[in-house]
């Protein structure tokens, strides 16, 4: 088991950026996915890595824009996005999966973070 933590969330002007972490002991055995959720709507998949980033996916809505990449020397995964829009306003979770293949079905997780918050102004 794994006691993921969020970090790097803030404020951020569109068109900026921001790299999240999610870090864990233990983590470079688990395939990892990052999701969000805006007040009023379901989570949302963005992005997953597998444990040896041997496969990456991401969602439509951010292909081109974030990028899911891991350190297991340093058990932690990070997510960098770039061109941010203020739709992109969120709590930001990663979450985990042992030796897990990709998936973008949050019920396919087992472990999660508590969340960091993204806020991206107009």
């Amino acid at each position: 088991q794994v006691q993921l933590v969020e970090s790097g969330g803030g404020l951020v002007q569109a068109g900026g950026s921001l790299r999240l972490s999610c870090a864990s002991s233990g983590l470079s055995r688990y395939g990892v996915g990052w999701f969000r959720q805006a007040p009023g709507k379901e989570r949302e998949f963005l992005a997953h890595i597998t444990a040896k980033a041997t496969n990456l996916g991401y969602a439509d809505s951010v292909k081109g824009r974030f990028r899911i990449s891991r350190d297991n020397r340093k058990n932690m995964v990070e997510l960098q996005m770039n061109s941010l829009k203020p739709e992109d306003t969120a709590v930001y979770y990663c979450a985990a999966r042992l030796w897990g293949v990709f998936s973008p079905d949050a019920n396919d997780y087992t472990d999660w973070g508590p969340g960091t918050q993204v806020t991206v102004s107009s």
